[in-house]
């Protein structure tokens, strides 16, 4: 059998910023195959994640919500509170529980009732920004801007400004820099917000003809004049100013006021496209979801597969086409309840009212799990599977011998995944819309529900046949092989090892690739895929 290679990152200049971090792709809508914006990617916590509805609601005048970091956090910081706005936008979102002392519950992405989208991404800045953050720090953090986002902006124009003026107003509280993807039917804005506590922030407008992956989130060329020069560009009025001060940008140069060159973590071999993150770069990653225009949901799901970008740390995969002209509770996402390598994308529309137990929120994984006993509220709820366990271990088995299993677990789980598109495009939401046409929005709704819950009842099934599958396949062909050592965890950033990777280059399925080269200044580990 052909060897696993796992590929370690040797030099700390090629592992810049959090190693869980988050992929964000957007495709404009000239090239899709529907002539629809699209949006996807994955998150990359530790830490369990759960598909959650929040349903629209009125607030009091004076209600107010909590924002910001705690002491624990990374840069520490203090939470204080803000007004809330009079009423907030349903939406669903991906949540997750912990991450360097920001509160729980975290979002990572998810769409609201106007179709506006958002991902968060990381995106580092320049180490005298790091260093200049005071402490403690006060300000929104990232999850925090996303949620508000989701919550209020009804395009994605608006959702870059909301950002723009809750930095301007209170500042950001920042691990090291970030981003935010925010798209709608027309368009999307790439958002960095920058550390230091200076209130930086910078947004860039992509648009109709573009494919734009952010890992991290980045954005170059930038007008000088951009208040008064383009609709394409926002940021904070002292942006410039600011790097002319610190005498990070000249402006009598001929050299263009560049946001990553003058703001970004600069370091050996790193450019904005191409910096040796991870196993692809964000110029392949473009480049490989270019040459499928016009490209289908079908496609954006197989790039967010790719076994290079979702492997262990990856938390869920998820993919959304923002149509024109949709009632909301049409507004649909495709999310998958672990790294999509090993786990199906599964719809769920905003016209329902809950998800699965299953797909809820679980103790694996869950910020101080293992230190205390569970709460009696939640006693149901932990007594069911949690399906991001249930296709973690998926996941294990593949990447025992990837050779084998890998090819096998996608077959599956694409054959899945089109008989749902096959329903979902065919009766399930043809049914809903004629239910809509007749004013029958209660009927609709409960179809849409059936089908959501019944299709992930479905993916349940599958992922308990593959599990019992694959483990009785490996034991027969006495393939299992015990622990050597005692340390169940990796050795931390930087470091992790589970994973299907075998390869770089994003045009051939990562279990043909050749081994790596030396000259990708990385640590070839090889181990057999069966013994």
């Amino acid at each position: 059998m052909a060897n696993l290679v796992y590929a370690l990152l040797l030099s700390t200049n090629l592992l810049v910023g959090p190693a869980n971090a988050s992929y964000a792709f957007y495709v404009g809508k000239d090239l899709t195959a529907d002539g629809v914006v699209m949006v996807g990617g994955t998150g990359e916590e530790v830490s369990s994640h759960w598909l959650q509805v929040f349903p629209a609601a009125d607030h009091a005048p004076n209600a107010t919500i909590t924002v910001g970091v705690t002491e624990d956090a990374v840069k520490p910081g203090r939470l204080f509170q803000i007004p809330q706005v009079r009423h907030t936008w349903r939406y669903i979102s991906m949540e997750y529980s912990d991450f360097e002392g920001f509160p729980a519950p975290l979002t990572n992405g998810g769409v609201n009732e106007k179709g506006v989208a958002v991902r968060d991404v990381w995106a580092d800045s320049r180490s005298e920004l790091y260093d200049m953050t005071p402490s403690p720090q006060t300000g929104l953090q990232y999850s925090d801007l996303a949620r508000i986002v989701l919550e209020r902006a009804a395009t994605a124009r608006e959702g870059v400004e909301i950002i723009g003026q809750l930095i301007d107003e209170y500042g950001e509280a920042t691990y090291g820099g970030n981003s935010h993807l925010v798209a709608d039917k027309d368009e999307g804005w790439v958002v960095w917000e920058f550390a230091g506590g200076q209130k930086l922030w910078a947004a860039e407008r992509l648009g109709a003809d573009e494919v734009r992956v952010l890992y991290p989130g980045y954005i170059e060329d930038f007008p000088v004049d951009f208040k008064n020069s383009s609709k394409d560009y926002m940021g904070s009025e002292h942006l410039v100013d600011f790097a002319v001060g610190r005498g990070w940008w000249d402006p009598k140069s001929e050299e263009p006021f560049n946001i990553f060159k003058v703001y970004g973590m600069s370091g050996e071999n790193r450019t904005a496209r191409d910096g040796g993150f991870k196993y692809m770069s964000q110029a392949q990653l473009e480049d490989a979801t270019r040459a499928m225009a016009p490209v289908t949901e079908r496609d954006l799901m197989e790039r967010v597969r790719d076994p290079r970008i979702s492997d262990d740390e990856a938390g869920y995969g998820q993919v959304v086409s923002l149509y024109p002209n949709l009632d909301p509770d049409l507004i649909r996402i495709w999310n998958a309840p672990t790294g999509s390598v090993a786990a199906p994308f599964l719809p769920t529309w905003l016209g329902v009212d809950a998800v699965l137990p299953e797909y809820g929120q679980h103790r694996y994984l869950t910020t101080g799990a293992s230190s205390s006993f569970l709460h009696p509220d939640f006693e149901l709820q932990e007594a069911s599977v949690f399906a991001g366990r249930l296709f973690k271990r998926v996941l294990y088995y593949m990447c025992s011998a990837p050779t084998t299993f890998h090819p096998l677990v996608t077959d599956m789980l694409v054959s899945f995944e089109n008989q749902s598109r096959a329903d979902v495009l065919g009766w399930v939401e043809g049914g809903a819309r004629a239910l809509l046409g007749k004013g029958q929005r209660a009927a609709a709704k409960a179809l849409l529900q059936f089908y959501a819950h019944t299709r992930a009842r479905d993916a349940l099934g599958l992922g308990r046949t593959m599990t019992e599958a694959l483990d009785a396949y490996i034991k027969l062909m006495s393939g299992w092989r015990d622990p050597t050592g005692s340390q169940i965890n990796d050795a931390g950033e930087g470091a992790e090892t589970v994973n299907c990777l075998v390869g770089f280059d994003p045009d051939k399925p990562a279990w043909k690739q050749p081994p790596l080269s030396s000259s990708k200044k990385r640590l070839i580990l090889q181990a057999p895929d069966t013994p």
